[in-house]
């Protein structure tokens, strides 16, 4: 089967303001084959995949805590429509047994209500999730595309325009 033949995986991204307008980026743990791929570019925005019933806010807000341990944020905006990118070649087999070509994304922006020392990117969710991440920062949107592998970098500035009147206090 060509990948083109292939699904998405459908699956939510998180933009997390603070207070000033930055939003929380994470780099992303490194992991077998994409290591080639990502180097230089490890930073992302959290997100992750939709569960059976479950609604694309609900899922946002699961992914946000699961990753980042943030609970105390206030959903201000949702892109319109969805957002697909292709693994490249060299990752989709190994990930998710080669059933996806990629994902297609719901982003949902959210503003940050806590401080910086509730978010915990070492132990998620109360340890309750294998970490993602292994530093985090709060980072101007705008710069947000340079930092991502390539193959997300259209979804990224997609989001960037979106999401750019949120960037103000």
């Amino acid at each position: 089967m060509s990948a083109k033949d292939l699904p998405y995986r459908p699956c939510v991204g998180i933009a997390l303001f603070n207070r000033h307008g930055a939003v929380f980026v994470g780099r992303r743990r490194k992991r077998r084959k994409l290591s080639d791929v990502m180097s230089g570019h490890e930073w992302q925005m959290p997100q992750g995949g939709i569960d059976a019933g479950e609604e694309p806010a609900e899922a946002a807000r699961r992914e946000l805590y699961e990753e980042t341990g943030v609970s105390r944020a206030s959903l201000i905006g949702e892109a319109p429509g969805w957002l697909s990118y292709d693994l490249p070649a060299e990752a989709r087999n190994n990930r998710w047994q080669g059933r996806f070509r990629g994902q297609t994304q719901k982003w949902f922006a959210f503003r940050f209500e806590g401080t910086d020392g509730e978010i915990d990117i070492a132990r998620p969710a109360g340890g309750a999730h294998e970490a993602e991440f292994d530093a985090w920062r709060w980072e101007r949107l705008d710069a947000l595309p340079a930092l991502v592998v390539p193959f997300k970098r259209a979804v990224y500035e997609a989001v960037v325009a979106a999401f750019a009147d949120l960037t103000l206090d």
